[in-house]
């Protein structure tokens, strides 16, 4: 199966954010590490998720920190390979630009051209695709690493919860860590009897590991802002109930972070 595509998008502007995460999930080649507005936070998703590119906003108003911060502080991070860095900016000057090339982006994209929209930024990356993963595979056959099993597992768990923290699903709630025990065991194999699995590990009854993760959900559904909710988990979900069930939740998370892996 071809590689997909993995994206980080550091962005201050909420409806654009909205604009690349609604496009992406209607492609089949590209999956999206994650949205932030903070350049630090940014480089953690980079240190943990090592995506294959990143759509860097130059300057974060709204957000912390700026392009220039972040691209300075990826230089000094010992990887292999760094990220493509294809920077969108309404910024026009040409020190401000011939620095950030400097500093190591790839491309520059002025969000005042005239065809510039999100769909064009990320089609812009798709064309670049076997250019960006053909860098990435020579640095690292000059520099051969394995990622051991406790590694590439640490990495996965730090991704579900990224992904619970998106929608507001804190990791001191009884549901979190058993539902993201439940969606590695679906990344794994398809499992039943899931409560059941979860519940003989810490030595609960089936019913309270069902009621403490039907309640982690719907509580982010109650009181999470209803943006990053559609941001973050665009999933259709039923009108009726208004929130995901434990099942669509499990497999919908499974689904999208394996297709990352």
């Amino acid at each position: 199966m071809e590689k997909k595509l993995s994206i980080l998008i550091v962005e201050d502007d909420q409806i654009t954010c909205k604009e690349f995460v609604e496009y992406i999930e209607e492609l089949d080649d590209v999956s999206l590490i994650g949205v932030t507005n903070n350049s630090s936070k940014a480089i953690d998703y980079v240190k943990s998720f090592l995506p294959d590119a990143i759509i860097l906003d130059l300057e974060l108003h709204k957000g912390r920190g700026n392009g220039l911060l972040m691209l300075q502080e990826l230089k000094q991070l010992p990887l292999n390979s760094l990220p493509y860095i294809l920077i969108t900016t309404n910024n026009s000057s040409t020190v401000t630009y011939e620095s950030v090339r400097q500093l190591g982006a790839d491309f520059i994209m002025s969000k005042h051209q005239e065809d510039y929209s999100c769909k064009n930024a990320i089609e812009f990356l798709r064309i670049m695709k076997p250019v960006i993963h053909s860098r990435i595979q020579a640095s690292s056959g000059a520099h051969p690493t394995t990622e051991s099993p406790e590694l590439r597992y640490k990495r996965i768990v730090q991704r579900i919860s990224s992904e619970m923290n998106h929608i507001g699903i804190s990791p001191k709630a009884v549901g979190n860590q058993y539902l993201i025990d439940a969606i590695q065991l679906i990344m794994k194999q398809p499992t039943q009897n899931l409560c059941n699995v979860i519940g003989k590990k810490y030595g609960k009854t089936e019913a309270s590991v069902e009621r403490a993760m039907q309640n982690s959900i719907n509580k982010a559904w109650r009181t999470s802002d209803i943006d990053d909710l559609l941001m973050h988990y665009t999933a259709r979900i039923s009108s009726e109930k208004g929130v995901p069930t434990i099942t669509e939740f499990i497999y919908y998370y499974a689904n999208k972070i394996k297709n990352e892996y």
